[in-house]
């Protein structure tokens, strides 16, 4: 009898651990691929002038970067916390699950823009605060609608990142052991935002746009460093993320997952 309540008890905490992460793993995915089409200046946010460096030849180039990425941060600490506890498995289902749903919100996007407008809502929103003339429509079909290229890019680079992610966390863990959760952390993201910076910018504007491999080299490293050296700065939340599931399922609990988790380490 107490052995099944332990198991039951076992399951529930394991459950709603598994639901939890999910869910803040699958708003933060998908709330930054909405809000990936704004395009921000970090220099400019922060108070300074854009740099300006010039790269390869001509072509200029300043810390500018989607709004997409200042959460995005978010899913790589996820990630790897799902990667601890419930290792390959948990990572790779709640990846195509996200995966399927931000191409769901696409194609409900994509049907939203065709509806025509309503005459009186266009008339209400016409002046801007200067009293211009300002076609809310439009404004709405261009920030919501992206191209397809954008849309095929983001999700290649989404699932190949995921999947190198678990797969280089899954070997250091190897490694490692139960320790050092900073270096599988950093490792692993060091490796998959490299892949995913560059597989999203050569799809949507090199395959499907008319960026030079240039602007796609320059505009990746610069995608690049920032989603790294976040990263960085974000591992003590790793850690208080560890201290406070490992407390929630108990030792015994929390060492069970963990090493149910390392078991495999292959890549699909």
């Amino acid at each position: 009898m107490e052995i099944k309540k332990s198991n039951k008890a076992f399951q529930s905490k394991k459950t709603n651990l598994f639901i939890i992460l999910s869910g803040i793993f699958l708003t933060n995915a998908i709330l930054a691929e909405i809000i990936g089409v704004k395009i921000f200046s970090g220099e400019m946010t922060l108070g300074f002038e854009p740099v300006g460096w010039t790269i390869f030849g001509d072509y200029v180039l300043d810390f500018n970067l989607t709004a997409g990425a200042v959460i995005w941060p978010v899913v790589f600490i996820t990630t790897d916390i799902i990667n601890e506890y419930f290792g390959k498995k948990g990572v790779r289902k709640i990846s195509f699950l996200t995966a399927f749903f931000i191409a769901y919100i696409f194609v409900i996007i994509t049907i939203v823009t065709k509806l025509h407008p309503a005459p009186f809502w266009l008339e209400v929103n016409s002046p801007d605060p200067e009293g211009n003339s300002f076609n809310i429509d439009y404004a709405f079909n261009t920030i919501f609608r992206q191209g397809l290229g954008i849309i095929i890019g983001s999700l290649v680079a989404f699932l190949l990142g995921q999947l190198i992610d678990v797969f280089v966390f899954q070997k250091l863990r190897k490694i490692t052991g139960p320790k050092m959760i900073w270096l599988r952390a950093t490792g692993s993201t060091l490796v998959s935002q490299f892949i995913d910076s560059f597989v999203v910018l050569g799809i949507a504007f090199y395959i499907f746009g008319n960026w030079s491999w240039a602007q796609i080299v320059s505009v990746g490293i610069i995608n690049y460093i920032y989603k790294f050296s976040v990263a960085i700065l974000l591992t003590p939340l790793l850690y208080l993320g560890h201290h406070w599931i490992d407390r929630y399922l108990g030792k015994e609990i929390a060492e069970k997952m963990t090493e149910e988790a390392m078991e495999d380490t292959s890549f699909l």
